[in-house]
């Protein structure tokens, strides 16, 4: 039976920085255009932190009844280790994709944006069929494709849009940077899982890459995060430069992955990179609060 630490793992360790990471820096946005809500902001959160608990354990639970979390290298995974039963997996995601729901409901309520509830659907569906339904898309290669677009492009700037009332060009390419990052951890992810991905026929874009192409490809993701928050800052603020504290946290990952690390060893790199998510978002909050 799964104790409370086991769901906790269940987790892994991108939920919270992949969650608060776009609400940080799309409300960062807000503030500096003049148009910040507590409310709105709150509930963009609950929003976020829904969706990837929920899509967090998809991934546990789909994974797990296909069989390829049997010779797991990361973290604990509740199905594939026998610690939970995949009813108990498949419940808890939509539970978590419940609470999204209702509080995406509560900001069509508040701002009278229907159109908005179409978006909501769009997240929850790609989400459940990463790694669920009969043609799983994070199945073949385009993993990399849902995150930047539903936890970097749609996360940030559906943030920036509830509380602005429009997208700006610096909001754009505050969602580019996060969701260059959030890109880079499962990057990261995927070159550690890249040979029981094979031999499970889980084609990961790190499969198709070989281990030295996606090495290269996480550096470049990077590269882009880097470009994107200059752009941020020519676009609204030079404060927004703030957002480049990130490289503090991710001179370690960077170091790891050129040197060749594998397997186990690369988890430390998810964990940083994410927390550089984290710090880049909150560079950019802060950056953008006091230029405004």
């Amino acid at each position: 039976m799964a104790t409370p630490a086991d769901w906790i793992e269940g987790l892994r360790p991108r939920t919270l920085p992949a969650a608060i990471s776009p609400v940080l820096a799309g409300t960062g946005i807000a503030w500096f255009e003049g148009k910040f809500s507590w409310p709105l902001a709150t509930l963009a959160l609950v929003v976020a932190l829904g969706m990837q608990i929920g899509a967090n354990f998809a991934n546990d639970y789909s994974d797990g009844i296909r069989g390829t979390d049997d010779a797991r290298v990361g973290p604990m995974r509740l199905v594939g280790s026998g610690a939970a039963t995949p009813a108990q997996v498949r419940g808890t995601s939509f539970f978590s994709f419940g609470v999204a729901a209702a509080a995406g409901l509560a900001i069509v309520f508040m701002t009278g944006q229907w159109w908005l509830l179409l978006v909501g659907a769009a997240c929850i569906l790609a989400a459940w069929f990463y790694t669920g339904g009969k043609h799983p898309y994070g199945y073949i290669g385009l993993g990399e494709v849902f995150v930047f677009v539903f936890f970097g492009l749609v996360a940030v700037a559906g943030t920036v849009y509830i509380q602005v009332g429009e997208v700006s060009a610096a909001a754009w390419w505050a969602a580019v940077a996060i969701g260059a990052l959030a890109c880079a951890i499962l990057i990261a992810n995927n070159l550690r899982d890249i040979e029981s991905d094979r031999a499970t026929g889980k084609l990961t874009l790190a499969t198709r890459l070989g281990d030295m192409g996606t090495r290269f490809f996480f550096g470049g993701t990077l590269l882009v995060a880097y470009g994107a928050v200059f752009a941020v800052a020519l676009t609204s603020s030079w404060w927004a430069l703030m957002g480049l504290g990130m490289t503090v946290t991710l001179v370690g990952p960077v170091w790891e992955v050129s040197k060749g690390v594998t397997g186990r060893e690369l988890i430390p790199v998810l964990k940083q990179t994410g927390f550089a998510e984290a710090v880049c978002a909150l560079g950019l909050l802060v950056g953008l609060v006091i230029a405004h």
